[in-house]
C-alpha cells in the first residue's frame, strides 16, 4: 500500500513540476481558450498540490518551494475572486522576488545556498570554494533581481503572448545559460 501512495505521490510531484514549468504557456492558452472561470481552479489545484508535495534537497528549500506555492495560490484565488486575469501574470515576478530573498538571506548565514547545495556532493569544500560558492550566490541574486525586474516589464506590458514567450521561454534559457556558464566556470577553476 505504501509503495503504490509512494508511486502516487512521485507522479503528483512530476505533474506538478511540468505544470510549474509551463504555466506561462498554461495562462496564456487557458485565457484564450477556456477564461478565468475554468483556469482559476485548475491552477490552483496544481498549486495545492505542489505545495502538499513539495520537497527540497534542503530545509530551506522546503520552505521556499511551498512558499512559491503558496504564491500561486494566492494570487490565482485573488485573480478568481476579482475577476481580474492580470493577476496571473505576476506569479513569475512573485518567484523571482522569492528565490532573490532566499538566496540574498544566505548571504548573511555561515553558509550561502549555493554553498549548502554544493557540500550535499562535497561534503569537504575547500576555502576556495566557499568564496566560490558565495560569489555564486551573489551572481544569482543579481539574476533574480533583473529575470524579476523583466518579467513585471512584460505584466505591466499587457501583451500575454509577450509575458508568455518570455516567462515561458526567454527566462528559462537564461536561466540555462547562466547555468552552462557557471559551470564551465566551475570546472576552469578546479583544473587550476
Amino acid at each position: 500500500m505504501s509503495e503504490a501512495r509512494n508511486r502516487v505521490a512521485t507522479i503528483i510531484r512530476w505533474v506538478t513540476i511540468v505544470a510549474i514549468v509551463a504555466y506561462p504557456f498554461a495562462v496564456w492558452s487557458g485565457l484564450k481558450t477556456w477564461g478565468i472561470g475554468i483556469l482559476a481552479p485548475l491552477l490552483g489545484l496544481v498549486f495545492i498540490l505542489r505545495l502538499l508535495t513539495f520537497r527540497g534537497k534542503l530545509s530551506q528549500l522546503t520552505f521556499f518551494g511551498k512558499a512559491i506555492a503558496a504564491a500561486g495560490i494566492v494570487l490565482v484565488a485573488i485573480s478568481a475572486l476579482l475577476r481580474e486575469t492580470s493577476l496571473l501574470l505576476y506569479y513569475p515576478v512573485a518567484v523571482n522576488t522569492l528565490l532573490f530573498f532566499l538566496f540574498f538571506s544566505s548571504l548573511r548565514a555561515r553558509q550561502s545556498v549555493v554553498e549548502r547545495l554544493a557540500r550535499l556532493s562535497e561534503p569537504d569544500l575547500s576555502p576556495a570554494g566557499v568564496i566560490y560558492t558565495r560569489r555564486v550566490t551573489q551572481v544569482w541574486c543579481l539574476f533574480f533581481v533583473c529575470n524579476g525586474f523583466l518579467a513585471l516589464y512584460t505584466c505591466l506590458k499587457g501583451d500575454v503572448a509577450l509575458w508568455a514567450l518570455y516567462n515561458g521561454g526567454i527566462s528559462y534559457l537564461l536561466i540555462g545559460l547562466l547555468m552552462g556558464i557557471e559551470w564551465i566556470v566551475r570546472k576552469r577553476l578546479q583544473r587550476l
